[in-house]
């Protein structure tokens, strides 16, 4: 079953995490259709952390290992009549969800980095720790020359995409954008704003210089995001947060009626 939202639907916005996911794979199957023999599209993923004096390093691992943790009184495996003290807790700093993102690398050039698609994440552009990381991350892709894509499918946060927010013309503005940083073009950035009520668009994905861009379809991957993570049976009627404007909302709530 499809959504009853014609493009993005911001009720998936509550499973960010696994949609995340799938959009990645499913994004690196399409380019790799796509791409140069010698061009190959990866998933990599990174973890934000935050040091003792403030600053934001970010991890790369090699291996993620994840179990869930147990409560204090599930830690012993079975029932036991032995006195245990009760300790008392105190807040530990965590490190913020694993961070995904597309590379695309050149295979023949000792895998070099040709471009990177970010799809933003809630950490990206609510939490201080996770905006610093991210903007470490930006400033190091254009800084060793590599072309950037974001896309934001993200109605909550502050504004984190590659270009000054100011500079987003008032006709473009839109609760979901994309931009695109180009090598070859590095005075420009370039932006997209879909509404709500659009479908998403293809965008052009820039590889090296002396290659045609390919092209990236948004719709079907989202489309196939919510097919196969069954989210035809998401609750319409719970409230969104953030909440959608009210032109948005009287829209939806006739779209939803009608479906």
């Amino acid at each position: 079953m499809k959504s009853p939202f014609p493009g993005m639907d911001p009720y998936l916005e509550r499973n960010w995490q696994d949609v995340h996911s799938t959009f990645m794979v499913y994004a690196k199957q399409q380019l790799n259709n796509q791409l140069p023999a010698e061009l190959l599209a990866r998933v990599e993923e990174s973890l934000a952390v935050e040091t003792d004096d403030g600053r934001v390093r970010v991890v790369y691992p090699d291996v993620s290992v994840v179990e869930r943790p147990a409560p204090f009184g599930e830690l012993l495996s079975e029932p036991s009549n032995v006195a245990v003290a009760d300790p008392f807790e105190v807040p530990i700093p965590m490190e913020s969800p694993p961070q995904r993102r597309l590379e695309i690398i050149d295979s023949g050039s000792g895998n070099r980095v040709v471009t990177v698609i970010e799809l933003l994440s809630p950490v990206n552009k609510t939490m201080p720790a996770g905006r610093a990381a991210y903007r470490k991350k930006q400033s190091e892709y254009i800084q060793g020359m590599v072309n950037l894509v974001e896309i934001d499918l993200l109605r909550c946060g502050e504004f984190v995409l590659a270009m000054p927010e100011e500079e987003w013309p008032k006709a473009h503005q839109a609760p979901y954008k994309i931009c695109i940083r180009r090598v070859n073009r590095p005075w420009v950035a370039a932006g997209i704003g879909i509404q709500l009520q659009e479908k998403l668009p293809n965008i052009a994905i820039p590889l090296r210089n002396q290659d045609r861009d390919v092209v990236l379809e948004l719709q079907p991957i989202i489309d196939a995001c919510y097919r196969d993570g069954r989210y035809y049976a998401t609750d319409y009627t719970r409230p969104l947060n953030p909440p959608l404007t009210e032109e948005e909302s009287k829209w939806a709530e006739t779209l939803l009626k009608r479906s």
